[in-house]
């Protein structure tokens, strides 16, 4: 291992986002090394900080926002003033990457537009999350995870036609293309090195949906068919007399006797043996499944599903999860001592490298934290340059 090499060290990213889209991508960032640096609104911060309604010191440093900014310094500015506008030119000559996840055209009516800063500095790259695109008819559109479900055909799909559609109750959007807003970045750093310039990075929600539906929409598009994988016949999730397993019944030559064997009922791949066979009588197969299943405990079902190499598992909450000794052998948590709310664990990065394993350097910061400290870097640096 590499000691105390990260991959973006050297790397400075001016951070003008909130919520869960941008701060995903520059903790990532911050993560891998980069010297992530949030603006934030004076008094106020990021959106994240008010998620219990109040402003005390402890509500604004709660576990939310605290799960997405570890390894940032924060500094208050007021972009809208004189002086605050200044510093922020002054910081994007020191930068690498600046990031934002406005809605389409806010940074520019900022006057921090690409066009803008890479006259300031030729080499920036501004990477912008939005809900829509920048251009189109939604582009001024409120985006949020939500709304880029029901847009994107994800919420209109459900496991049967019987189940009333709802909205996904993790922040998939959000999550999917702060990722890809990631990707962008990395990508555009690479090319600099080959060409000395910066360039444009945008990803959007709706994009990111988009493109997660990879299979659906070649399916679609090629036969006019609806490929749906949680609607498959042998696929379910089902009740046991202590709590709840799914099933995946695919990927082998025969998985409806596989199962059949599994459940101790009779065989009934003779009477059902193709796949739309199947997809024809799912009711009726699964309702045979949910019978047999009802009748004993997960750990049972599981054994014997298992001996038959079929997919299958416990259905289980998140603390089970996370109490779970793979995700500490995964390195998945990370706890840490917040100097205003105390110990908190962390979920960590799920990208593991042998050389340069993920730590966390800076705790969430609290509003402002570091404002004097990099002001004073910033004028420390200008002062020498000019002095050059």
């Amino acid at each position: 291992m590499s000691e105390n090499i990260m991959p973006l060290d050297g790397i400075r990213v001016i951070d003008f986002t909130q919520v869960m889209l941008g701060p995903c991508a520059t903790q990532t960032l911050g993560d891998f090394g980069a010297d992530v640096i949030k603006i934030e609104r004076p008094g106020a911060g990021d959106l994240s900080r008010g998620f219990y309604g109040q402003r005390t010191e402890e509500a604004m440093n709660n576990a939310v926002f605290a799960s997405l900014n570890r390894n940032k310094r924060s500094v208050e500015i007021d972009t809208k003033s004189t002086e605050g506008h200044q510093h922020v030119l002054d910081l994007v000559k020191t930068a690498d990457v600046v990031v934002d996840n406005f809605r389409a055209g806010v940074m520019e009516r900022l006057g921090f537009g690409y066009e803008a800063l890479s006259k300031v500095n030729p080499r920036i790259i501004c990477a912008s999350g939005t809900g829509f695109g920048s251009t189109g008819p939604y582009a001024h559109k409120g985006g949020q995870d939500v709304l880029a479900q029901a847009m994107t055909g994800v919420m209109e799909k459900t496991q049967d036609p019987s189940i009333p559609k709802s909205i996904y109750p993790t922040t998939l959007c959000d999550y999917s293309a702060g990722m890809h807003l990631v990707q962008g970045v990395l990508a555009a750093l690479l090319m600099r090195e080959k060409t000395g310039r910066g360039q444009k990075v945008e990803v959007s929600l709706y994009d990111s949906m988009i493109a997660m539906q990879m299979q659906e929409a070649a399916q679609w598009s090629k036969h006019g068919e609806v490929l749906n994988w949680a609607a498959m016949p042998l696929t379910g999730v089902f009740d046991t007399s202590d709590g709840a397993i799914v099933i995946v019944g695919a990927f082998k030559a025969n998985p409806l006797q596989d199962i059949c064997t599994a459940l101790e009922i009779e065989d009934l791949s003779p009477d059902y043996p193709t796949l739309d066979n199947q997809r024809r009588n799912k009711p009726y197969l699964q309702k045979r499944f949910r019978e047999a299943i009802a009748g004993n405990t997960c750990e049972h079902w599981l054994q014997r599903l298992e001996a038959q190499d079929l997919l299958c598992a416990p259905v289980r909450s998140l603390g089970e999860a996370l109490a779970d000794p793979q995700t500490k052998i995964n390195g998945m948590l990370h706890s840490i001592e917040h100097p205003v709310i105390g110990d908190i664990t962390l979920a960590g990065s799920p990208v593991h490298l042998s050389e340069a394993p993920v730590s966390i350097r800076r705790h969430p910061p609290r509003l402002g934290e570091h404002t004097q400290e990099v002001l004073q870097e910033l004028a420390a640096l200008l002062s020498h340059e000019a002095a050059e």
